[in-house]
């Protein structure tokens, strides 16, 4: 998705912008990612607090990017044209979020 912000839409983070992300994005100075246990090793007790702290975080972006991939635009390969892309998958975000808002309405009302 940070891709998609960056290359498509044409969106610029500030220097300061921090993101979370996972262990595969480690020694990206952007990007704050969980503590690894390196071979033959364990990690402390603290860290791995901290990598459940971390994950605890994620897991609302990572379940939002399981609704996307959903609508299988973001998962399979883009069949329409290419300057058609940043419409569809906003086009997605926007149904999500309607099906979200409904959702937290619903549970509200109850």
């Amino acid at each position: 998705m940070i891709l998609i912000c960056f290359e498509i839409l044409g969106w610029e983070f500030a220097d300061s912008q921090r993101f979370i992300g996972d262990k595969a994005y480690i020694g990206d100075d952007a990007i704050t990612t969980p503590h690894k246990k390196r071979k033959n090793t364990e990690i402390s007790e603290l860290q791995k607090q901290e990598n459940k702290q971390l994950s605890s975080r994620r897991i609302a972006v990572e379940h939002m990017i399981c609704r996307v991939k959903i609508f299988r635009v973001a998962s399979e390969k883009f069949r329409l044209a290419r300057h058609r892309y940043s419409q569809v998958i906003l086009a997605v975000c926007g149904l999500i979020r309607l099906r979200l808002n409904r959702l937290v309405s619903l549970t509200i009302n109850i």
